[in-house]
């Protein structure tokens, strides 16, 4: 058995693809492809066999809803696994730009193969989400971060679960469902789900598939501008008992938009509960101070520099005539994630102030504080 077992990792050793990730990790490969990193080279010819960078391939490709893509991704082998109701960094490139927006997958992360789904809603704006609507098919290659985020199921596993999700907020509690699924949850799960109408609805035949498997499970669905659901109107304590005994006591898994977490947290409050776990894709609103802007900001790389006008410092940088890597524009997806050599920022989204010398920061939530060098 023993002299199997050698055999077997010799065999990989000497095998084309292992021939190919121990050149990817060879220092004379480094050497040859300084200054931009062996991986920018071999993505042009083997998009997934890479050194460090996560990227997978679409494989599936599907309309549940007219305004929706769901896609089926294969990361390669740099990809870590997720917890369910983490999200991550998707990167596609448009005319010739990439661009990078947070998703959710919705997928058990127990899937088979560590296979990954996205469910990705549209809306005029969303340049990317249509893109992947209009665009994707099987053999796409995406970029990928590694999976984010602390929305997450407890573990152990809680005794009750309530998931409540609005629109687009379906993807991540329907990971932690068809996790808790998979892991064969014996406890009672409660599952209140809002969309506009049920043409706009996800996943609904799933959810009444899983619900007749499962006698702990009930789910219900409210219909905000349309007819057909089991409940009326948008979020209230009336549709509680319609999904679970007892609200207080289970551990709760909220998202969707501000408004439907605004009113969840409400009967939390009047109830005297701690707040659900919440998660909403809509960006917080970022507050700074023009007036009393000083200092100078300095882009070393570049050679440029400008007067500090207050805004955030991915948005100095395109007006000082740079174009910074980005992506969400919001702190989340990283993509602008960029090396301050000196000076002292305010973190829009925490409040930290940090005077760190030789940090990475996020450039599109960060604000300098008199001056500030960036290596940019």
């Amino acid at each position: 058995m023993v002299a199997r077992a050698q055999s077997s990792r010799l065999a990989g050793a000497t095998s084309p693809r292992g021939l190919g990730r121990r050149l990817l990790h060879s220092s004379l490969a480094e050497a040859l492809t300084f200054p931009h990193g062996v991986d920018r080279y071999v993505e042009l010819v083997r998009p997934l066999l890479l050194k460090r960078d996560v990227r997978a391939e679409v494989t599936a490709v599907r309309h549940q809803t007219p305004k929706s893509v769901t896609l089926t991704l294969r990361p390669n082998e740099n990809w870590r696994g997720l917890q369910a109701g983490q999200f991550v960094g998707v990167s596609v490139e448009i005319d010739g730009v990439r661009h990078t927006r947070p998703y959710s997958p919705a997928g058990s992360q127990h899937a088979a193969g560590g296979a990954l789904e996205l469910t990705v809603s549209t809306h005029p704006e969303g340049r990317v989400s249509r893109h992947l609507r209009e665009h994707a098919r099987a053999g796409l290659i995406v970029g990928l971060t590694q999976a984010q985020g602390d929305f997450v199921l407890a573990d152990p596993r809680p005794d009750r679960v309530l998931l409540i999700s609005g629109g687009s907020g379906i993807t991540p509690v329907m990971a932690m469902l068809r996790t808790l699924c998979d892991e064969g949850f014996e406890g009672e799960i409660g599952f209140l789900n809002y969309a506009r109408s049920r043409e706009l609805a996800l996943y609904g035949a799933e959810l009444d598939r899983l619900t007749d498997r499962n006698e702990r499970l009930s789910v219900a669905r409210g219909f905000t501008r349309g007819r057909g659901a089991k409940l009326t109107g948008r979020f209230c304590r009336e549709h509680l008992p319609a999904v679970i005994s007892e609200h207080s006591g289970a551990a709760t898994f909220v998202c969707g938009p501000p408004a439907l977490i605004a009113s969840v947290r409400a009967v939390w409050a009047k109830d005297g509960l701690a707040e659900p776990a919440v998660e909403t894709f809509t960006p917080a609103a970022l507050s700074f101070d023009t007036d009393g802007a000083e200092g100078i900001v300095s882009f070393a790389a570049s050679g440029r520099e400008a007067a500090n006008s207050g805004l955030p410092l991915l948005e100095q940088a395109e007006d000082a005539g740079l174009a910074p890597d980005h992506g969400c524009r919001m702190g989340i997806c990283n993509t602008c994630s960029c090396r301050k050599t000196t000076g002292t920022v305010r973190n829009l989204v925490t409040g930290q102030v940090s005077t760190a010398p030789d940090e990475q920061i996020r450039i599109c939530v960060s604000v300098p504080l008199g001056d500030v060098a960036l290596d940019l």
